[in-house]
């Protein structure tokens, strides 16, 4: 039986390239010590599905001694969800949180009303040059969940569900896709995906959500005859049936989406709303940094410095 029954088998190039609703080219930043590529948000295009952040960070190679420190910073109406392909680093968080997370786990911590959190390179990595690679990315909380109480989960490798038919070979992180569904708690229409293909290997997107994206992170697929190499998320036309060609050295996808929210949201730093008076409230509380007293407090092992609202 097919992975995927709904989607009948199909040539890609029957696929129109109007089906690309949007073609976004990420944009590079460098954080000191390695590049960050953002693909969302975009000039034209804020979320697809509820994610509404989407950073490729690294490839990156560090020497003996150096890594990553991203010191405490707050969040506000978002889930944060990170995947590695590459490296490991130390999540600690204001809810007691200590985990470090290597390549196929997910971390997913919502923030809810609000969480503090930091994210490290390990004493033990640090003793030997080592990389990172991976992508971060948030979810806007739908305006019903978006005060929820803060939360964080961990889910190892071996706990997400994996397909591998025919060179697909696809580990799903959030959300429900092809019969399966990922162990972690989300709180609206949710899919995403790290997918593997095989030389000229076919992959059919899910035809149950409204929005669909794929971002190509290694190699390049093939739509309607028209080649996509790395570093390029397409966001397809809702309602159409989808499959993509993997090029001739194969290719890393993650396919990603869900349902479109019920509004836009405001985005401002580390802040998501759907109110511009709950950005003004939160930000307000991180410059008066009186941990403990309020919606922000610092993780109870990394209280030395934090960031300072821009």
């Amino acid at each position: 039986m097919s992975w995927n029954p709904a989607l009948e088998p199909g040539c890609p190039n029957a696929v129109g390239i109007d089906a690309i609703e949007t073609l976004i080219v990420p944009r590079a930043h460098d954080l000191g010590g390695f590049e960050v590529r953002r693909a969302l948000p975009a000039p034209k295009r804020q979320m697809v599905g509820p994610f509404i952040f989407f950073d490729q960070a690294g490839p990156a190679e560090f020497i003996t001694g150096k890594g990553v420190d991203v010191r405490p910073h707050p969040h506000i109406g978002l889930a944060t969800v990170t995947y590695l392909y590459r490296g490991e680093f130390q999540h600690r968080d204001s809810l007691g949180t200590n985990q470090t997370i290597l390549p196929g786990a997910v971390n997913w911590m919502v923030a809810g009303r609000g969480v503090t959190h930091s994210e490290r390179t390990t004493p033990e990595t640090r003793r030997a040059p080592h990389s990172l690679y991976g992508i971060q990315t948030w979810v806007a909380l739908p305006e019903s969940h978006e005060d929820t109480a803060p939360s964080f989960e961990h889910h190892g490798k071996a706990a997400l569900p994996k397909i591998e038919d025919g060179g697909v070979s696809l580990r799903l992180i959030l959300g429900h896709a092809y019969g399966e569904r990922a162990p972690a708690n989300v709180f609206s229409d949710t899919f995403y995906a790290d997918v593997t293909l095989a030389p000229g290997t076919r992959f059919p997107l899910p035809d149950d959500h409204e929005d669909r994206g794929l971002y190509v992170v290694e190699g390049s697929i093939s739509i309607a005859g028209q080649d996509f190499e790395a570093g390029r998320m397409m966001v397809f036309r809702p309602g159409d049936r989808i499959t993509v060609a993997a090029g001739p050295s194969g290719a890393r996808l993650m396919a990603l989406g869900g349902a479109t929210l019920s509004g836009p949201r405001y985005i401002w730093w580390n802040f998501v709303s759907s109110s511009r008076e709950k950005i003004e409230a939160a930000k307000e509380e991180w410059r008066r940094g009186a941990w403990g007293e309020g919606r922000f407090d610092l993780p109870p092992d990394d209280r030395a410095e934090f960031i300072p609202l821009p």
